[in-house]
């Protein structure tokens, strides 16, 4: 029974059904399973399932985005639990993203989230128009070893290198890996502002993650 609902989980986050991925979760816990199998058993192969249909080509932005809010709504019924019991998944890395100050533009970063998300880091999205002082204090407050900054207009990629410049100024800067990306972003200007690594899209990017947390 209880692997059963198990994979009726990770079918509601293929699917991109929060509701059924709540129901399910809670009946879950209910039958007594462990929160922390929960996450690891059925709500984590959904989300590899959906990143790996969207790389090739099976799945759009439209399925990763419902994907990942059936997840994070399960994650919402089951953090009390975890807490309870101090659990905590497994993780591949603790990563910070967001779009730099003057920029708002979101999908691009917000892609990258939820396929992190799907790959096993634990990711807190700033969202969009982030100044330095902002990520440097999340990166410090969440202990990320992975940074993704994102910019879209070539008059906010500056700001990319004022990030690495405050991480730099506040001793951080050997502690976490800077990734960078958007459109006029290209692995020269990583190269010039000091970041660790550049992607282009959001499978690069967590395939570039991996590699510069060791994952």
């Amino acid at each position: 029974m209880s692997s059963d609902l198990l994979a009726q989980l990770t079918a509601s986050v293929i699917d991109g059904n929060q509701d059924a991925a709540v129901r399910i979760t809670r009946q879950a816990l209910e039958s007594g399973q462990e929160p922390l199998a929960i996450v690891e058993r059925g709500l984590t192969p959904g989300m590899q399932i959906v990143g790996e249909r969207f790389a090739c080509g099976d799945y759009f932005i439209p399925h990763l985005v419902l994907a990942g809010k059936a997840m994070k709504s399960a994650m919402l019924v089951l953090a009390p639990e975890l807490k309870k019991r101090k659990q905590a998944a497994a993780n591949a890395g603790i990563a910070v993203i967001g779009t730099v100050h003057g920029d708002i533009h979101e999908i691009g970063k917000s892609l990258v989230g939820i396929m992190l998300t799907a790959h096993g880091f634990e990711v807190h999205d700033l969202g969009v128009d982030v100044p330095a002082t902002t990520f440097v204090a999340k990166v410090k407050e969440t202990g990320a070893n992975l940074l993704g900054l994102s910019a879209l207009l070539t008059t906010t990629m500056v700001v990319q290198r004022r990030v690495i410049e405050a991480l730099d100024a506040e001793g951080l800067r050997g502690k976490v890996k800077v990734m960078v990306g958007g459109a006029p972003v290209k692995q020269s200007w990583a190269q010039e502002i000091g970041a660790d690594g550049y992607a282009e899209d959001a499978q690069g990017a967590v395939e570039l993650a991996k590699r510069l947390v060791g994952g």
